[in-house]
């Protein structure tokens, strides 16, 4: 099962409702966060996230918003004497970013940090398991960005009944779920006959960007696009001055995209209600609703 939980929603600055942007997804043994604002740590306090879990954090970029609650996160997880190694993921500039970072205060403790630059310039997975991969993109901001997307490999589940009828038991089922046939008395049984294949989740996240091609790829497909929502529709001369999207423009590409459901975020403090945002995302694709704080959704 994949959850995603909503620590901030708000753009730029925090509110009294929404603080700045971070989401945490728990799958398997996996706790990847993407983006950290400040405020994040106390966020999964209040939701009950042990920050320990967290074992990747794939940054979007390093404006403020984004990125001010690393410093203190890093010093909490160094507390920890079982801490394992933290993977931080970023664009081009953030060795040098988290260099000039970690020197600003003094660590008692200090975690094993490896920090990789995502310096590509298309669609690329960056980091594969045999259950899920990590995707990225460059997506078009004041400074380097990237959009990510979390792809669920497809899974095999075997069917008891089939297994017990067939006569399979023991080290044949284990060959079975890797998907090679075995020899059961002589007869050849593949995991066809004994399994059923289930679709793998993909859920999309692009925040801080102006519309550009990269945010289909990233989305195509998914099961859950979770894109920033900074203006509506009726700012758009603002957001592109800005390089921000508005919600509309989200439901653009959800509805191109071919995705099931959209979810927006990263909201100016300007909308005190959902509404404008929502029905602007909904004159071009319906399926979808506006995250709140700690809101958590499960796949």
């Amino acid at each position: 099962m994949i959850e995603v939980c909503f620590l901030g929603t708000s753009s730029m600055v925090p509110t009294k409702e929404r603080n700045v942007q971070g989401i945490f997804l728990s799958y398997q043994n996996e706790g990847i966060l993407i983006d950290c604002g400040e405020g994040t740590q106390r966020q999964m306090n209040i939701l009950g996230i042990n920050r320990n879990r967290i074992t990747r954090i794939l940054i979007s970029h390093w404006h403020g918003d984004h990125v001010s609650g690393l410093i203190g996160l890093i010093q909490t997880l160094g507390n920890n004497p079982e801490q394992k190694t933290l993977y931080l993921y970023g664009p081009k500039g953030t060795k040098t970013k988290m260099k000039h970072l970690l020197q600003s205060c003094s660590f008692e403790n200090k975690v094993d940090l490896q920090i990789k630059e995502l310096p590509y310039q298309k669609l690329k997975t960056f980091f594969e398991t045999e259950n899920f991969a990590l995707q990225c993109a460059p997506l078009k901001h004041s400074i380097p960005c990237l959009g990510y997307s979390f792809i669920e490999k497809d899974r095999r589940t075997m069917l008891p009944q089939k297994l017990k009828a067939l006569g399979v038991t023991g080290h044949l089922i284990g060959q079975l779920q890797k998907g090679k046939s075995v020899a059961v008395k002589g007869k050849t049984v593949t995991p066809d006959d004994v399994s059923t294949m289930t679709k793998g989740k993909k859920i999309a996240f692009v925040f801080d960007t102006l519309l550009c091609n990269n945010c289909y790829e990233l989305a195509k497909d998914a099961d859950v696009f979770i894109s920033e929502s900074t203006y509506s529709s009726s700012l758009e001369e603002k957001a592109t001055q800005y390089k921000h999207m508005t919600s509309q423009q989200a439901g653009i590409i959800a509805n191109k995209a071919n995705v099931k459901k959209l979810i927006l975020t990263h909201l100016s403090q300007r909308y005190k209600t959902n509404e404008e945002v929502l029905e602007d995302a909904r004159a071009v694709f319906p399926n979808v609703e506006v995250a709140f704080d700690f809101m958590k959704i499960k796949l």
